[in-house]
């Protein structure tokens, strides 16, 4: 039976070439020089650090930037609060997300059912597994949730026949 898996996740090796063009960027800009400000990675959680809130703004649109140039859907970012590290300095985390929560999960079932497609989706960890008696079915499944999902980045990969 033809099945495919519906997944949410950031290519880490994507993103941290987005990281070190975006601390590139920011060594090289006038406006950055004599200031602290850089971006640290430690596997999925980005840390902006900055000399002021302006600033710290400055470099999260680098990163955003950088994150679209590289082809990292910017949905993946859970931007964090602003916090005040000693002096006027600052930092912000930003967590990349990885998977699909229970209620996003749901959600995609639901419109698939919805739908009254003939394919049956079942809710597998962090991702969501559609099978189907044929292909176009499954194809008209992935056209469905490509149109219909606009806050989460959706994958569809381990296509089986």
């Amino acid at each position: 039976m033809p099945s495919f898996d519906v997944v949410s996740e950031a290519s880490l090796v994507e993103v941290r070439n987005a990281i070190d063009q975006a601390n590139k960027e920011v060594g090289t800009r006038f406006d950055f020089k004599g200031s602290d400000a850089r971006v640290e990675q430690k596997e999925r959680e980005l840390t902006l650090f900055a000399d002021s809130d302006f600033q710290l703004g400055q470099v999260r649109d680098i990163v955003n930037a950088k994150m679209t140039k590289r082809g990292v859907d910017v949905r993946f970012l859970d931007i964090g609060k602003v916090e005040k590290i000693g002096g006027d300095k600052v930092k912000q985390v930003v967590k990349v997300k990885n998977g699909i929560e229970s209620d996003a999960a749901k959600k995609i079932v639901k419109a698939i059912k919805d739908a009254k497609m003939k394919v049956q989706a079942s809710i597998q960890g962090d991702a969501v597994r559609i099978a189907g008696a044929k292909r176009d079915d499954l194809q008209a499944a992935i056209a469905l949730l490509k149109k219909s999902s606009t806050d989460l980045p959706l994958d569809f990969n381990n296509f089986r026949d």
